[in-house]
């Protein structure tokens, strides 16, 4: 990997120069891509992520936007993706780009990161990221509300979760959306606000309860979702019993 940054005017940029050379506004800008029949896809969330072609790479792009009870303040004012400005290298976009490339030299399966963009305005900045599409992926969220996982993946989801605890990584929003099945392999995906810490603490608990209610927050809304107590104690015992 190849990191580069480029500043114009208020733009900070970052991006790998293995996979490109040409960062420009179309990359970032949704309107634009469509204007150009570059979006091949979207799905929503809290905002809507968009899915592009670009020379030959298919890719992904999210805008920042805040969740929670902080967003409801900013989403009254139309402002749920402002974040206030204290240097570029402080933004959320900066710190989970750079997150990810660590990642991946780590050798752990997350999206390869491709750009990101911070614009700075005044005390704000609003930002975006590009990630490298992970081929046939489908949130694990999506998978089990049309079949039942067999046993084997919800021993390998085990095992995947405790691969990046042995390598103390935090994901702030573990849940069943944000795990990635592909062709049998199991995949980590949206690490804003995570990091890679320093200790070995309760952390790790709380972030196989916060994935457990995640499950239980989606068993409760749809009747067709694939999940039950056996599972989670197949997906928590493989956790516990992988060592790396």
């Amino acid at each position: 990997m190849n990191i580069k940054e480029k500043i114009i005017k208020s733009q900070y940029i970052l991006y790998d120069q293995d996979l490109t050379n040409d960062i420009n506004e179309p990359l970032f800008d949704p309107t634009l891509l469509q204007q150009h029949n570059l979006i091949t896809g979207q799905a929503k969330g809290r905002g809507i992520t968009y899915f592009f072609t670009k020379k030959g790479h298919q890719l992904v792009l999210r805008h920042y936007r805040r969740g929670g009870f902080v967003a409801k303040c900013f989403v009254a004012n139309g402002q749920e993706d402002r974040y206030f400005w204290t240097g570029h290298q402080q933004t959320r976009a900066w710190q989970e780009w750079h997150l990810l490339a660590k990642l991946i030299d780590l050798g752990l399966p997350v999206p390869h990161p491709f750009a990101a963009r911070v614009l700075h305005q005044g005390l704000f900045y609003t930002a975006d990221i590009v990630t490298v599409l992970i081929e046939n992926a489908e949130p694990l969220g999506e998978k089990i509300t049309k079949s039942p996982l067999e046993k084997e993946q919800w021993e390998n989801i085990g095992k995947c979760i405790r691969h990046f605890h042995n390598n103390n990584v935090y994901h702030a929003d573990l849940n069943a959306n944000n795990i990635l099945l592909a062709d049998n392999k199991i995949f980590l995906a949206d690490f804003d606000k995570g990091k890679i810490k320093t200790n070995s603490g309760q952390w790790k608990d709380s972030n196989l309860s916060r994935l457990k209610r995640s499950f239980k927050k989606l068993q409760s809304i749809n009747q067709h979702f694939h999940f039950s107590e056996s599972d989670w104690i197949t997906l928590r015992t493989a956790y516990d019993n992988a060592h790396t």
